[in-house]
């Protein structure tokens, strides 16, 4: 990757939105949802629900807004949504956490991501993570002037290959940054793979920062907190969302959970980016924490379902499916059909049959892009007939664009 000094350059580079000469470009989702908007076409690339969340929580952000919770919330998030962060920790995975010095509320995961990355990089830091990767990481390893080395999670199971993990780490190596449930693959993560990290983090003496917003939503899988292995607390970051289990993607109201110190350097960082957010949310979320467990299994559980759907479109219209544990989205090969590149075939679809995907090559280094350059995600956290809807029109594919 070309050297660059300035610190957009870096963020832009690391998100694989700069080129070599330094010109700067819009991300694959901005792209493909323009020409999927242009053209009426059903929009499977971005991961968002088509439906809000539930209603009743809603009607409760409504009531504060239209009373009296518009200033700033504290900087660190109201006490009783930290309070139900540590009870959810607690009910679900065992983990005791202390809400008032291990938790800290921010402006969706992607604060999270962010704080927690600055807060420990260092130019020239080493900062591991599983390619292909979320964007925001590679750009905020990057504003960091950190080192991005990756470690393949290839198909048909997305699960790194532990030899080449271990050849990841070395001496400069400052953090490895963990999804699990992991965007964009869907594979959930072993515990063996899971103990693994951990024993390499404390070898190393690095910190692990685990993304897990998808935590709710596994298929037939428990999740499990890396910081509930043996040793691996004292290192870890726990970071989560509202926004993938309840359906409220715009209300930006994450968190981070941890060790005092390591939470108290990310609350320093972040106090200078948002300072506070979502006061009239908080409120809710905590509530919405609460919820019976029926709640988050039912969700997942149609959520599977909704997922089979498109499975089936996908592999009807001849693609190779490789079937997700979990998240919003499914991986497909259109190497069957012949065709042999992936975010060409992206960039023709909205128009020619009326969906849009996202090919995975966009979260990949270049070595990466070449290795993933036929396969496609897609979004299936939509209602079951749009759903229907584009499964039809994908049947059309070969047809329509040839290959």
């Amino acid at each position: 990757m070309p050297t660059f000094n300035l610190p957009w350059q870096r963020t832009a580079a690391g998100a694989n939105l700069l080129s070599s000469s330094g010109q700067l470009g819009v991300t694959i989702f901005e792209e493909i949802t323009t020409l999927a908007a242009k053209h009426g076409a059903i929009n499977l690339g971005q991961g968002f629900p088509d439906t809000d969340g539930p209603t009743a929580f809603k009607d409760r952000a409504a009531q504060g807004i239209a009373g009296n919770l518009n200033q700033y919330a504290p900087g660190g998030g109201i006490p009783a949504l930290r309070m139900a962060i540590a009870e959810h920790q607690e009910r679900f995975y065992g983990i005791t956490v202390d809400p008032d010095t291990e938790v800290v509320v921010t402006t969706g995961a992607t604060e999270a991501i962010a704080a927690s990355i600055l807060a420990f990089v260092q130019p020239g830091d080493e900062v591991i993570t599983f390619e292909p990767f979320y964007d925001s990481y590679g750009a905020t390893i990057g504003l960091a002037g950190g080192i991005h080395r990756t470690v393949a999670l290839n198909a048909p199971t997305f699960q790194p290959n532990i030899a080449e993990l271990r050849s990841a780490f070395n001496p400069r190596t400052k953090m490895i940054v963990l999804n699990n449930p992991h965007n964009p693959t869907g594979a959930v993560f072993g515990r063996e793979v899971l103990a693994e990290i951990v024993a390499l983090a404390t070898e190393h003496d690095c910190f692990i920062l685990s993304d897990e917003v998808y935590e709710h939503l596994t298929f037939g899988i428990t999740h499990t907190p890396i910081a509930s292995l043996p040793g691996a607390w004292e290192r870890t970051l726990t970071l989560s969302s509202v926004g993938k289990t309840f359906s409220f993607t715009g209300w930006k109201v994450g968190w981070a959970s941890g060790p005092a110190q390591l939470v108290a350097a990310v609350r320093t960082v972040k106090q200078f980016l948002s300072y506070s957010s979502g006061s009239a949310f908080q409120p809710v979320i905590a509530e919405a924490l609460g919820s019976p467990t029926e709640f988050f299994t039912g969700f997942a559980r149609d959520l599977e379902n909704r997922s089979e759907v498109l499975a089936a479109g996908l592999e009807a219209a001849g693609m190779t499916v490789f079937r997700p544990q979990g998240t919003y989205f499914i991986v497909a090969d259109v190497a069957p059909l012949g065709f042999t590149n992936a975010l060409d075939l992206a960039r023709r679809m909205p128009a020619s049959i009326g969906v849009a995907g996202i090919p995975l090559s966009v979260f990949c280094h270049e070595e990466g892009a070449e290795r993933t350059r036929t396969l496609m995600r897609f979004a299936f956290c939509k209602k079951l007939d749009v759903l229907t809807e584009a499964s039809e029109r994908l049947s059309h594919l070969t047809a329509k664009i040839g290959n």
